[in-house]
């Protein structure tokens, strides 16, 4: 590419838009280490105790509940935050799009499903994407559907994922 375009070669790539890229012979791992310690700061949970699951098993949320009300800016700049992190950390993609489903509606339950999740974000910091070497690409997908899980509208939810050899990229 040097040949036909001006450019400058500055060598393997470790760092690209708030990711650290770390490439070796297993292959090229991704992840956000330096973005979640500073989430784990903005939000004060940078000394919290660490919860080995984002969402707590079977908590329902739901839009109009009783709970006090919370500030929708800090909500919404924590949901912005995680959501941003879900770029390397698929195991977050589910609690926090069910998360941000109530940024116009946010309370005090909301608030502590999310720094729940921040919690957990504190116990794996070193998680990212791996994209090991593999003789063989095969992309693969799996979903699956929670039938009528919103107590809001009753609606169902269905989730998918898809890899590519050993990592999962959406």
């Amino acid at each position: 590419m040097q040949e036909v375009f001006d450019m400058i070669d500055l060598g393997i790539m470790t760092y690209f838009i708030g990711m650290e890229v770390n490439q070796s012979d297993r292959g090229i791992f991704i992840s956000q280490h330096a973005f979640a310690l500073k989430i784990l700061n903005k939000f004060y949970k940078a000394n919290c105790k660490e919860v080995s699951t984002p969402l707590a098993q079977g908590k329902k949320l739901i839009s109009f509940g009783s709970q006090e009300r919370v500030d929708e800016k800090e909500y919404r700049s924590l949901i912005g935050c995680l959501l941003y992190l879900t770029a390397t950390r698929p195991d977050l993609m589910h609690a926090v799009s069910l998360l941000s489903r109530f940024m116009n509606c946010c309370d005090t339950s909301h608030f502590k499903a999310a720094k729940r999740v921040l919690r957990y974000v504190k116990g794996t910091l070193k998680f990212g994407v791996m994209f090991k070497k593999e003789k063989e690409f095969r992309l693969i997908r799996y979903s699956d559907s929670d039938w009528t899980g919103s107590l809001d509208d009753m609606k169902s939810t269905s989730g998918y994922f898809f890899t590519l050899g050993l990592g999962v990229f959406c």
